[in-house]
């Protein structure tokens, strides 16, 4: 099966982007997007579906295994992590483009460094070991498989980079934080928590159905709050 792959190019931030549009034989149906751009790239006379000579197509990955997220794009109007994104669920012609809440550096690669500065703002680390309730264990195990990919914040309509609330990219782990530390020392953090994500959550929940890792973004936001803001648990 051929698939047309369009990937929407620019060279960084200041130059015009456009699509270019790509050849690829599907090998079975296990063949995914991140397959796809992985396999064009290994061309050595790369040329686009008009013969046109062409440079690789900029990405980014890394385990391939729907753990790192580093391979989040837009597929489809979507955002989906490539390795994740099978051929076989879309039709002739696969749109991929980069996210488009981050500033972008060169094809699908965008700068998603504010995710990480957002959780320092947030002061979300431990100052001493941890003495995790059992009762808390299967909340916090949940919290920690957020993978920071960006893709529930790409279908926020509250965030954007550089804005004060920080979206569900935050929530899993504030949520396993707070799960870690006593009542007596979420103070600080509860404040944050208020300020950069309860008073700037709008509950559409358009991140609940997108997340790669498959957290429950009404659990977690439900116990964060719970100890956050109303000092329960």
């Amino acid at each position: 099966m051929i698939k047309k792959i369009m990937v929407l190019r620019q060279k960084d931030k200041d130059s015009e982007a456009y699509y270019q549009t790509f050849l690829y034989e599907m090998k079975g149906d296990a063949d995914t997007v991140a397959t796809a751009l992985r396999r064009i790239n290994m061309q050595d006379d790369l040329r686009d579906i008009d013969g046109n000579p062409t440079e690789p197509i900029k990405w980014e990955c890394s385990c391939l295994q729907k753990k790192c997220g580093a391979c989040a794009m837009r597929i489809g109007g979507r955002p989906r992590l490539a390795c994740d994104a099978k051929l076989i669920e879309f039709g002739d012609v696969v749109k991929v483009e980069p996210l488009k809440k981050f500033p972008i550096v060169h094809d699908l690669v965008v700068n998603r460094e504010i995710l990480y500065e957002n959780l320092k703002t947030l002061k979300l680390w431990l100052e001493k070991d941890s003495n995790l309730p059992e009762k808390k264990i299967a909340l916090a195990f949940k919290a920690s498989k957020c993978i920071q990919c960006g893709c529930c914040l790409e279908v926020c309509p509250n965030f954007y980079p550089k804005g004060t609330f920080f979206g569900m990219a935050a929530i899993g782990i504030t949520t396993r934080l707070l799960s870690e530390i006593s009542p007596k020392e979420r103070a600080e953090i509860a404040k944050l928590f208020d300020e950069h994500i309860y008073a700037g959550c709008g509950k559409s929940l358009a991140c609940r159905k997108i997340c790669p890792a498959g957290l429950d973004i009404d659990e977690l936001l439900v116990n964060s709050i719970s100890m956050a803001i109303w000092k329960m648990k």
